[in-house]
């Protein structure tokens, strides 16, 4: 059996496993939703479908958390790429506006209004933000697969232009942190 676990568009997903049945191995297709297991703390939902996703259920009984997913191969791709499309876009917008707040010499007041108005909106960006600048790297490609996943219209073009943003600061984080530096002031107001 082959399992791919990879944040990949439903039409790579497919292709890949086409590459997998040629083997004559059973396949199914993966999705990984939340954060590492920590102590305390539930852990990762792992998502499978496809034709050997009902035998991935008995790895619950070794702790896993495994939800078998009605449907074809791609249907487990499908969740994650509008799972993340909406956690991560949501992080590239944050990004992009503290960025632009920042530039514009507006962040102190972004970030009382957000206070303010949003407070549950700044509570989730003190925790993304942070999380997401060593790991912006590994997101650039994602932001692509889920470009290609949002289909033809703008939709496309938003996920574009979050690769460029996580592109961004990925090199800002290995270079001269300018943009880090920023993100982290908004953070500590």
């Amino acid at each position: 059996m082959f399992v791919d676990f990879n944040a990949i568009d439903v039409t790579t997903k497919q292709a890949v496993a086409a590459t997998i049945a040629a083997t004559g191995a059973v396949f199914a297709d993966g999705a990984i939703i939340g954060l590492p297991p920590q102590d305390g703390e539930a852990g990762p939902r792992f998502y499978v479908a496809g034709p050997g996703a009902a035998a991935l259920a008995r790895l619950g009984n070794f702790g896993l958390d495994v939800r078998v997913m009605e449907g074809s191969v791609g249907t487990a791709a499908a969740l994650k790429m509008s799972y993340a499309g909406i956690t991560k876009g949501l992080t590239a917008i944050a990004t992009a506006m503290v960025l632009a707040a920042t530039r514009a010499g507006s962040a102190e007041a972004l970030h009382a209004e957000l206070a303010a108005s949003q407070p549950q909106l700044l509570a989730r960006f003190g925790k993304a933000l942070p999380d997401m600048m060593p790991k912006a790297y590994r997101w650039v490609a994602e932001m692509e697969e889920i470009a290609a996943f949002a289909g033809t219209d703008g939709a496309r073009a938003i996920y574009s232009g979050a690769a460029e943003i996580y592109r961004r600061i990925a090199e800002d984080e290995r270079g001269a942190r300018t943009e880090i530096a920023a993100l982290e002031a908004f953070l500590k107001l």
